[in-house]
């Protein structure tokens, strides 16, 4: 007699791992007390739906450290010590943390300088730019990284980034770049570096890491927020460019730069130009400090909004360098250290705490070493806009978040974490405010971090190299260009090629007092200038060479 066969049939988009995966995850969502998604669904919902709400829960539970457990459960603690008032500063005592501040251009500027680029020769340093940013904030629809540094060339921020890197790389062995996207800027990253052939960078310098977004909790019991125009969908947020260390882990790229013989890792904000200026200094700095962490910073004014490297000291007696953020600052001062808070060192005119601008550099085999013990994982906050000061409601869904910048918190006590300050020069003009924005802050007297300022900052920071290298240029001038105040110098765009430090600047220049630019000249040097000298010139008008 023939065998009965059973036939099993699913319905139409159902698979039966697909099917044994549903099953999984509605007993996750059960377990987790989050049986409230499913009150929107009616009693037949469709196996497409069933199908992408539960492949949305399946890439949420994959892409957070520990899934979507860890989240709720981590959720759950951040939200009842925000509801409770906890302090995360309560019972800390800051003071300056161990580091240097060294003048551009001066011999001690040389000397780390030096240090820091044999450090670098033979693809000894990799790069990191973290880059999930639209530029909608500043009027403008594609990636931050496409902006122009200028508008006398045009140069995009990433192909300047990588030209710089390039003029580091010499004819040494490459040094790699990663690229953190996010969902929003991962596709035109990848078409911007296509259309460009990497901007030079060899096949496989390059590696792009995708950053996911975390689930919205809708109250303090962090019950997973459903979009109210669709049950079969949760709402996402950015979890925060922190996740940049988890990327880097478990994609393998740092293991894989520790075996090409990568010694340090730096990493970049998507459009802060001068960012590179100031690196082989930064690693010469934690060369001489042994830094397994340096925090590359700059002169704070006090009240600025900028946050303070501080070294932090607990009543039971840890301690931990960290960034606070500018508006805890004043705060904590007065509560502990300062009685007048967020003051002015008189012997500098400044904040004795040097400003935290997210340029951080680690050296890679401790970095490597401790996202393998911690997976990757970085401490959170949470910051919910209650509906009112029961703190029972929220105006709106929040989510955990986390900062590239919070990583030294996940350390122990023995690892050494400082800063490094390269004075007298520019090295943060970042561009992230809008024009009437920026026209506010000017009015103010305070930094607009605007295009007008980038650009401007742009030409100010090659007559500083310049200027640094013996060449005769006129003073700076105030300026206001629609609305925002910047400094005017003459507009100088050189491509790093011609030199990548102030070392190699000078060696470019053998003549420097004879070479004078005029108020109001342009001079732009661009292509591959790395058999290029300039041995005289008098510059009053353009020079394109």
């Amino acid at each position: 007699a023939p065998a009965s066969i059973h036939l099993l049939t699913l319905p139409p988009g159902r698979t039966p791992q697909r099917s044994a995966m549903s099953k999984a995850k509605k007993a996750l969502l059960q377990e987790l007390g989050q049986t409230h998604l499913f009150d929107g669904w009616g009693s037949k919902p469709s196996a497409a739906d069933e199908s992408r709400f539960y492949k949305q829960i399946e890439d949420l539970d994959a892409s957070y450290p520990g899934g979507l457990k860890a989240y709720v459960d981590n959720g759950r603690k951040l939200l009842a010590d925000s509801k409770a008032g906890v302090n995360p500063l309560e019972g800390w005592t800051p003071s300056v943390p161990v580091g240097e501040t060294v003048a551009y251009g001066t011999p001690e500027f040389d000397e780390v300088e030096a240090a820091g680029m044999a450090a670098v020769s033979g693809g000894g340093c990799g790069f990191v730019l973290v880059a999930g940013g639209l530029g909608e904030r500043l009027g403008y629809s594609g990636i931050k990284v496409q902006l122009p540094t200028q508008l006398t060339t045009g140069t995009t921020y990433l192909e300047l980034y990588i030209r710089h890197i390039l003029a580091l790389q010499g004819s040494g062995a490459p040094l790699p770049l990663a690229i953190m996207t996010s969902g929003d800027t991962d596709a035109q990253t990848r078409a911007l570096l296509d259309a460009n052939a990497n901007f030079g960078m060899r096949a496989g310098q390059v590696t792009i890491v995708r950053q996911e977004k975390v689930a919205c909790l809708a109250d303090n019991d962090a019950r997973l927020a459903a979009d109210p125009k669709d049950p079969y969908k949760l709402l996402t947020k950015p979890h925060g460019h922190g996740d940049v260390h988890y990327l880097l882990h478990s994609s393998g790229t740092l293991d894989a730069w520790l075996e090409s013989g990568v010694q340090w890792v730096y990493f970049m904000q998507d459009t802060n130009a001068p960012s590179l200026k100031v690196l082989p200094a930064a690693i010469g700095i934690s060369r001489r400090n042994q830094l397994d962490v340096n925090s590359v910073c700059v002169p704070r004014m006090p009240g600025e909004a900028i946050g303070g490297l501080m070294k932090l000291t607990h009543a039971d007696g840890r301690t931990q360098t960290a960034n606070v953020e500018y508006n805890q600052i004043d705060a904590l001062l007065k509560a502990t250290v300062e009685p007048r808070g967020d003051v002015a060192d008189p012997a500098t005119g400044r904040s004795p705490y040097p400003g935290s601008i997210n340029q951080l550099l680690f050296a890679l085999g401790p970095y490597a070493a401790q996202l393998h013990k911690t997976g990757g994982t970085m401490p959170e906050f949470v910051n919910p806009k209650y509906a009112d000061a029961s703190k029972t409601k929220f105006k709106s869904p929040t989510r955990l978040e986390c900062m590239m910048q919070d990583y030294p918190k996940s350390l122990p006590p023995s690892a050494r974490v400082g800063f490094s300050v390269i004075s007298n020069t520019t090295a943060f003009s970042p561009v992230k405010t809008n024009l009437a924005d920026a026209r506010a802050k000017s009015a103010k007297g305070e930094p607009t971090y605007s295009a007008a300022s980038g650009e401007a900052d742009v030409y100010a920071s090659a007559c500083e190299v310049l200027a640094a290298s013996g060449v005769r240029l006129p003073p700076p001038v105030h300026a206001i260009r629609d609305g925002v105040g910047v400094v005017d110098t003459p507009r100088v765009v050189i491509d790093p090629s011609f030199g990548p430090t102030l070392a190699a600047v000078r060696d470019k220049l053998p003549t420097p007092h004879a070479v004078s630019l005029a108020q109001g000249s342009t001079l732009v040097l661009e292509g591959d200038l790395t058999r290029v000298r300039l041995e005289a010139l008098s510059l009053d008008g353009a020079l394109v060479v």
